[in-house]
């Protein structure tokens, strides 16, 4: 994903997201300590003697008993870690960008261009602060990291809707029913239990279909909205006319990420037929049959 500046994430981490074993590494892994301890380390080699390295050891035990309980310290290690995450989730996108399609990279790249001269426009209105410019940037890197996820969503459901016959499996479904009858008892209690795979597929293939109409809806409507608003952002005059129409964005993008949760959910149980890929040998070979007798 082109350098922007974005800064995609969470706004903060709380106390209860870090265990205590958490804060007892960041203060091990704090640069003043490892100095410490190298000095120490270093110093008892020079020496000769290993009287610094153990009296290193014991300091080492206290600062690590205390340092993890003091409350300043705790905000800087979750600052550490928020910083962190906030690098994860950045690389994540970047891949997430480099692996879309060059159409879906295209529209990225061009609502990262509109959200640029939205910060833009804003920057020279008169009555800009600082303080609304720093919310309007959260609020739109926000939206931007959204909209990526939005693309991954559309590309990865079409992908599925590619690998899927649905008319296939229906007649292969249709074909087991009327053969049931005539079918040896084990036979039959086999090609019952595929039936019911056939249909249970057939299910989420319609679920995924109408819900990759809904993705598709809701990504042009980030980018819509948001070219809407750089267009009015050129005749504002205050700024805080800006805010109010990102709030409002803001608010639909959520619900938008609401969805999105959804529909992976729903996708990652379609994805994944387990039951039917764990087939015994005789099944899969009474399946391969059946197919055949399809085709002909």
């Amino acid at each position: 994903m082109p350098e922007d500046g974005s800064n995609f994430g969470p706004d903060k981490l709380t106390d209860s997201e870090l265990t205590q074993g958490d804060y007892i590494k960041a203060a091990f892994k704090w640069q003043y300590n490892l100095i410490g301890l190298i000095g120490a380390a270093a110093y008892s080699v020079i020496s000769g003697s290993p009287l610094p390295l153990v009296l290193a050891s014991g300091l080492e035990l206290m600062y690590l008993a205390l340092l993890p309980q003091n409350s300043r310290f705790r905000r800087l290690a979750r600052s550490w870690k928020f910083e962190d995450k906030k690098r994860e989730q950045k690389k994540r996108l970047n891949e997430i960008y480099r692996n879309l399609p060059t159409e879906m990279r295209s529209r990225a790249a061009y609502l990262m261009q509109t959200a640029q001269a939205i910060r833009t426009t804003y920057a020279q209105l008169e009555y800009g602060s600082h303080v609304l410019a720093s919310q309007m940037d959260e609020k739109l890197n926000g939206l931007l990291e959204s909209h990526i996820r939005l693309l991954q969503t559309a590309r990865t459901h079409r992908e599925y809707l590619k690998s899927l016959n649905p008319d296939q499996v229906r007649t292969e479904a249709e074909y087991l029913e009327k053969s049931l009858d005539k079918e040896p008892l084990k036979v039959r209690e086999i090609n019952q239990r595929r039936i019911d795979i056939l249909r249970k597929r057939l299910d989420k293939f319609e679920k995924i279909r109408e819900n990759s109409q809904v993705v598709d809806a809701q990504c042009a409507a980030v980018e819509d909205v948001l070219q809407l608003i750089r267009d009015q952002s050129v005749t504002m005059k205050d700024p805080r006319q800006i805010s109010a129409q990102l709030d409002h964005l803001v608010a639909d993008v959520e619900q938008t990420e609401q969805s999105v949760r959804e529909m992976e959910e729903i996708f990652a149980l379609t994805a994944s037929p387990a039951d039917e890929l764990t087939l015994p040998p005789a099944e899969e070979e009474a399946r391969g049959a059946t197919r055949n007798r399809v085709r002909n």
